[in-house]
C-alpha cells in the first residue's frame, strides 16, 4: 500500500483470486449485424511456454455439457453487450472445480481457429465475410453440432534444446505431411523461403481430426513423423514429445504443463 501511495498518489492495491490448475479455456462465438449471436463450441489452449499457446484442440477434454453451456451463454451475452459483429473470441480461466473467469476477449480470427472448423464443419472466415456485407448468419444455436475431435500443434523455428533459442535461416529442406480430410496444414511459406528475425516465428500449423481424442492425437503424432525441416532448427521433437506424453494423454493439462513437466527444459533424453 505505502508503494502504490508513493509511486502513483493511490493507496489501493487488487487481491487476485488464485485459480488452482488453472486452464486456458475459450470460446468462439459468430455474431451478425441483425442481433443474432452463436457460440461455436471451446478451444483448449491450456498447452503455453512463456503465456505463448503451442497445443490447441477443440473440444476441450475437461468440460461438461453443463459448464460448456454456460461458459458459451456467458460469451454469446457479452456478444450482445457490446453489439458484436464478426467472429471474435472470448477467452476464460477455467479452475479445478470447472469454475470459469473471463480473460479477455479477442475481436479477431484467432490462430488456432481450425480446429473450431473442423469439429463444426463451418469456414469461419467465410462467414466472417458474409456478415461484414450484412448478410445474416445462416445457422443458430440449436444447428451447432460438434463432431469428433481436432487438435492443432505450431511449427516453430526454435531450438528446444537450447531453451528454445529462436533459429533462423533458409529452409533448404521442407515437407509437410500430405492433406486430407483428417490432415490440415496452414503455411505460408515454402522450400527456399528465409525465416527471419523481423516476424512472427511460426512455421506452419498442424491441424488433425478424428473420430476421438486418441485418433486425433494419433493421426498428429503421423503429421508429425511426416514432415522434415532442415536448414534452421525446429520444435517439432518437442510436439512429439507433448502429445506422446502420459499426463497430456489422459487430459490433465494446466497453463503449467510444460512448466511442471520440463522444469529443467527440454532435452534430448525426453524425445
Amino acid at each position: 500500500t505505502n508503494e502504490a501511495q508513493s509511486a502513483f498518489g493511490d493507496g489501493r492495491v487488487f487481491a487476485e483470486k488464485f485459480i488452482e490448475e488453472p486452464r486456458h479455456i475459450e470460446i468462439q462465438v459468430l455474431a451478425d449485424s441483425h442481433g443474432n449471436a452463436i457460440y461455436l463450441g471451446e478451444r483448449e489452449c491450456s498447452i503455453q511456454r512463456r503465456h505463448q499457446k503451442v497445443i490447441e484442440e477443440a473440444p476441450s477434454p475437461f468440460l461438461d455439457e453443463k459448464t460448456r453451456q454456460a461458459m458459451g451463454e456467458q460469451a454469446v451475452a457479452l456478444a450482445r453487450a457490446v453489439d458484436y459483429q464478426s467472429a471474435g473470441t472470448v477467452e476464460f480461466i477455467v479452475g479445478a472445480k470447472r469454475d470459469f473467469y473471463f480473460l479477455e476477449m479477442n475481436t479477431r480470427l484467432q490462430v488456432e481457429h481450425p480446429v473450431t472448423e473442423m469439429v463444426t464443419g463451418l469456414d469461419l472466415v467465410e462467414l466472417m465475410i458474409r456478415v461484414a456485407v450484412g448478410e445474416k448468419l445462416p445457422l443458430t444455436q440449436s444447428d451447432v453440432r460438434l463432431k469428433g475431435w481436432a487438435i492443432e500443434a505450431r511449427v516453430y523455428a526454435e531450438d528446444p534444446f537450447r531453451n528454445f533459442m529462436p533459429s533462423i535461416g533458409r529452409l533448404k529442406t521442407y515437407r509437410q505431411p500430405v492433406e486430407t480430410r483428417s490432415v490440415r496444414v496452414d503455411t505460408g511459406i515454402e522450400e527456399g523461403s528465409e525465416v527471419s528475425v523481423y516476424y512472427d516465428p511460426m512455421i506452419a500449423k498442424l491441424v488433425t481430426h478424428g473420430a476421438t481424442r486418441d485418433q486425433a492425437i494419433e493421426k498428429m503424432n503421423e503429421a508429425l513423423d511426416a514432415s522434415c525441416i532442415r536448414g534452421l532448427s525446429h520444435n517439432i521433437s518437442f510436439l512429439a514429445a507433448l502429445i506422446a506424453h502420459p499426463r497430456f494423454r489422459e487430459g490433465r493439462l494446466s497453463t503449467n504443463f510444460i512448466a511442471e513437466e520440463y522444469p529443467n527444459g527440454f532435452h534430448t533424453t525426453d524425445v
